[in-house]
Formats: structure tokens, C-alpha cells, sequence
């Protein structure tokens, strides 16, 4: 408990060095590049379309319905999509923040444990304008900004919040051992397939109910769910899947109370990985 209380009193300390390092990190990321940061909006919106074309055309998938209302295809899969792309690129950069700057943190007198965190808040600007984005997109469609948008505000807390707490755990680990990273990439291949992200869980119905039950353990399905529900529901999903909220909550806080110990345990041994 008392490492978790120093890791949460780095971040409001530092707040302002973390926004500001996690500008830099974005331009210096797109700077050699002739279109810029326009290249965080282009790849992503290159990916939803390729698995749109796959999925939604070739694969001919129906209309997936949220909260009894049938999405098509292309739409459901934006409104995940964009939260996946959030995860994945914050928790991939997140496991290699502090091992990738070791050299920079040998001449630096800063807690490290904001090195993750302002990589995530990089990735963090990113997804806000992709959010912007589809909402504009949704109006066009017919799904009209109303109260439940509010939600989205709360996934996107929830969703930093898991990120920040696997980030410190992979990031440290990491460090002492590179093959993490490695596995890290293996398994978020894994789950792009089976977090809901591609394709409907409720199409599993017809099959054993453990299935689908060990499947919605993935934290991720969670905030899937929350952000589809926001636009297309009419229902406050945290609330009213109370339940499961809680389960979420439980894992983010088991996550990050092991990643804090552990990354204050060995935080001060970084230096001799260099």
C-alpha cells in the first residue's frame, strides 16, 4: 500500500512534466515524418477500414445489435475499434518506456515511475481525436450525441486507469527481462480476437456458458461494452452492470497495487540493466 501512495503522489506532483513530456513524445515520434501527426489519425483509420472490407464486406457480418438497437457493422466496429488501438499502442509503448530511456535516466533526477505514464498520456490526445472524430461520423449516422454520451468520460478514466496499471508492471519487468515485451506483443495479438473488439461474444451463445464467461473476464470487454453501450445505448452500463463494474475495479486495483510494489522494489536497480 505505501508503494501505491508514493506512485499516486509522483503523478499529482508531476502532473505538469508528465503533459509536457507527453507532447514531446508525440512530436518527436512524427517529426521526421512529411505528414506529421497526421499519421496518428491515418494508420488507424487505415486498419478500421481493412478489417471492415474483411469482416463487414468479405465476411458479410450482420448488423450487431446494442442494447436492442441492430448496428451496422462498420459502426459497432469504430466504436470499439478506436479504444483498442488506445490500449494496444499505450500498453506496447508503455512495457518499453523506461528500458528504452535508460541512457536519458542515467543523467535525469525524476521519478520514474511517470515515464509511463506520460507515454500513455501521448497515446491519451490521440484517442481523444479519434473520439471526436467518430462522434462526428455518428451524428451523420443518425446516432445523435445524448445524456449517455457522458459516459464515455468515465471508460476513458477506466481505461487509463487498467493501462497505467499493467504499463507499470510490463514496464518493469521489461527492463529486467526483455523477452516480456516480446510476449507482451504475442498476447495483445491474442486478444484482439477475443475481446469482443472484431466480432460479437453473443455470437458464442449457442455454445457451453463457460465459454462466454471466461471470455468477459478480459477487463477489456468491459470498457468494449461501455463504449458501444455510450453511443448506441439507451442505459448507464456501469450502473446498471453494477456487478461487473465491480470485477473491473477489483482487477485494476489488484493490478496496480502489484505493479507499484513491484516497480518501487526494483526502480532503483534500472540504472544497472543500462
Amino acid at each position: 500500500m505505501k508503494a501505491a501512495i508514493t506512485v499516486i503522489k509522483e503523478q499529482i506532483i508531476h502532473f505538469y512534466l508528465i503533459r509536457r513530456l507527453s507532447l514531446y513524445e508525440l512530436k518527436s515520434k512524427n517529426k521526421n515524418n512529411y505528414l506529421g501527426m497526421l499519421w496518428e489519425v491515418l494508420n488507424p483509420a487505415i486498419q478500421i477500414l481493412i478489417y471492415w472490407f474483411v469482416f463487414g464486406t468479405l465476411l458479410s457480418r450482420a448488423p450487431v445489435e446494442v442494447d436492442g438497437r441492430d448496428i451496422p457493422f462498420i459502426y459497432w466496429l469504430m466504436a470499439g475499434f478506436f479504444l483498442w488501438m488506445f490500449f494496444h499502442q499505450s500498453t506496447i509503448q508503455g512495457s518499453k518506456s523506461i528500458y528504452s530511456r535508460l541512457k536519458m535516466l542515467s543523467k535525469m533526477n525524476f521519478p520514474m515511475s511517470i515515464i509511463p505514464s506520460y507515454v500513455i498520456f501521448s497515446q491519451f490526445y490521440v484517442h481523444v481525436v479519434m473520439l471526436t472524430l467518430s462522434i462526428i461520423i455518428f451524428q451523420f449516422a443518425g446516432y445523435y450525441i445524448n445524456i449517455y454520451y457522458t459516459q464515455i468520460l468515465y471508460y476513458i478514466f477506466a481505461a487509463t486507469s487498467l493501462i497505467f496499471a499493467i504499463s507499470l508492471i510490463t514496464s518493469t519487468l521489461s527492463t529486467i527481462i526483455r523477452d516480456v515485451h516480446l510476449l507482451l506483443n504475442s498476447l495483445l495479438r491474442m486478444m484482439l480476437y477475443i475481446s469482443g473488439v472484431l466480432w460479437p461474444l453473443s455470437i458464442l451463445k449457442e455454445y457451453p456458458p463457460i465459454i462466454l464467461t471466461v471470455m468477459k473476464l478480459n477487463p477489456l470487454y468491459y470498457l468494449m461494452e461501455g463504449y458501444r453501450t455510450s453511443f448506441f445505448g439507451s442505459e448507464w452500463y456501469f450502473i446498471v452492470h453494477w456487478q461487473y463494474t465491480l470485477y473491473f475495479w477489483a482487477v485494476v486495483i489488484v493490478l496496480f497495487l502489484f505493479g507499484a510494489t513491484l516497480h518501487v522494489k526494483f526502480r532503483r536497480h534500472f540504472i544497472d540493466y543500462l
